[in-house]
């Protein structure tokens, strides 16, 4: 720590050079911690108690591909499995096609599936009254100043009603509530009935889109998805049975692979970051080529001064660094007020902190590596002679 002053008097020997620097670090770090958040706030979906102790079951093939009624009385009777309910992809939009929201067609006993969901008695009756009704989460609520008793009009991006049109028209008869406030997927979602849904669309004709079981005992569960999955097996509609939390993830990964996505582009962001900076670094060292000379002169070792090059260029990477995920720590509450809750990103968390850190110190030894092994080899006589 006795040489600091020499550190950071180097470091911002250019100032607009180095400010510069410091904001594409921290752009790039910020855009790292948005990102990992992302990933973690997918990874994370289904995992709670309650959802330890469901199984989804889904075609085999594809989660587009539909399967029959008829099998949740027979997945009913498996030893182990002590509720069913189904429901189908209903793919709305409001207002625009392009603002989607979760919506689903589903069976009368679906939300006693999933006791974190909060609906009061008065609005769940109302509902279960009306065929046409639909329940819709807080969050988007909230976001779009919907009331109970308002008209939801949604567009299908994939079902037409019976006239061919892809515009439905529902009444909202209760707004659901998650118990868990950092799951924000149940306060975004839009429940409408399955029995109109199916008696509606001309394309669905009795067909379920997928299974939801609770079983018994929760490390059963293993058996109970083999012996779920054993009920179709060689037939057209073979299944594949998983946890919710699991099948979660195999969904999301048929639409997009998230950890991909996000790992493709954070790999971009810290290439381009490493060259911006090993630039930076390279030219810092070469304009103080006489200076380095000036220290070895008056006793610096080569140690020592390839030390203060590289604690020169982890310095930089770590003020940048720092203040890339301070920023997404607070950003990310921001993020999940502006929408409603329905983006519920976490916070930094420690996990993210240490891989950030990790990166920080391992870039910065990367580019501050050449630099510093040139300061380090550099002859005091060429140097003072501008060799």
């Amino acid at each position: 720590m006795k040489y600091f002053h020499l550190i950071w008097a180097a470091l911002f020997r250019r100032k607009t050079r180095t400010v510069l620097t410091l904001l594409s670090i921290v752009m790039a770090f910020l855009l790292f911690g948005l990102l990992d958040a992302v990933r973690t706030s997918f990874a994370e979906i289904g995992q709670s108690a309650a959802g330890a102790e469901r199984l989804q079951t889904g075609s085999r093939l594809s989660f587009i591909q539909t399967l029959p009624q008829g099998l949740g009385a027979q997945i009913e009777r498996v030893p182990g499995v002590k509720a069913v309910t189904y429901a189908n992809w209903f793919g709305g939009a409001y207002q625009d096609p392009h603002q989607q929201v979760f919506s689903f067609a589903v069976a009368p006993n679906y939300i006693d599936m999933y006791p974190e969901i909060e609906l009061d008695p008065a609005q769940r009756k109302a509902w279960e009254a009306d065929l046409n009704g639909v329940v819709v989460g807080s969050a988007l609520a909230n976001k779009y100043g919907w009331k109970v008793g308002d008209k939801l009009p949604l567009m299908s991006q994939i079902f037409p009603n019976k006239e061919g049109s892809k515009n439905w028209n529902f009444t909202i008869d209760g707004i659901l509530h998650s118990k868990d406030k950092s799951n924000g997927f149940l306060d975004g979602m839009v429940l409408l009935h399955w029995k109109n849904f199916d008696e509606t669309t001309p394309y669905n004709r009795g067909m379920v889109g997928w299974y939801v079981s609770r079983v018994s005992d929760v490390n059963d569960a293993d058996r109970v998805a083999k012996a779920i999955d054993a009920l179709s097996a060689n037939s057209d509609h073979e299944t594949k049975t998983m946890t919710e939390q699991a099948a979660t993830a195999n969904w999301m990964k048929q639409l997009a692979d998230i950890g991909l996505i996000t790992g493709s582009i954070m790999g971009a962001v810290f290439f381009t970051l490493l060259l911006l900076t090993g630039n930076t670094m390279m030219q810092a060292v070469r304009e103080r080529t006489s200076e380095l000379a000036v220290l070895k002169t008056i006793g610096f070792t080569n140690a020592s001064v390839l030390g203060l090059v590289l604690a020169e260029s982890l310095l930089l990477l770590m003020i940048g660094g720092v203040i890339g995920l301070g920023l997404v720590s607070i950003l990310s509450p921001a993020i999940k007020r502006g929408s409603g809750g329905v983006l519920n990103l976490p916070s930094v968390g420690l996990s993210s902190w240490a891989l950030g850190i990790t990166l920080m110190i391992g870039i910065g030894l990367v580019i501050g590596a050449l630099p510093a092994l040139r300061a380090m080899r550099l002859k005091i006589v060429d140097a003072l002679a501008g060799r």
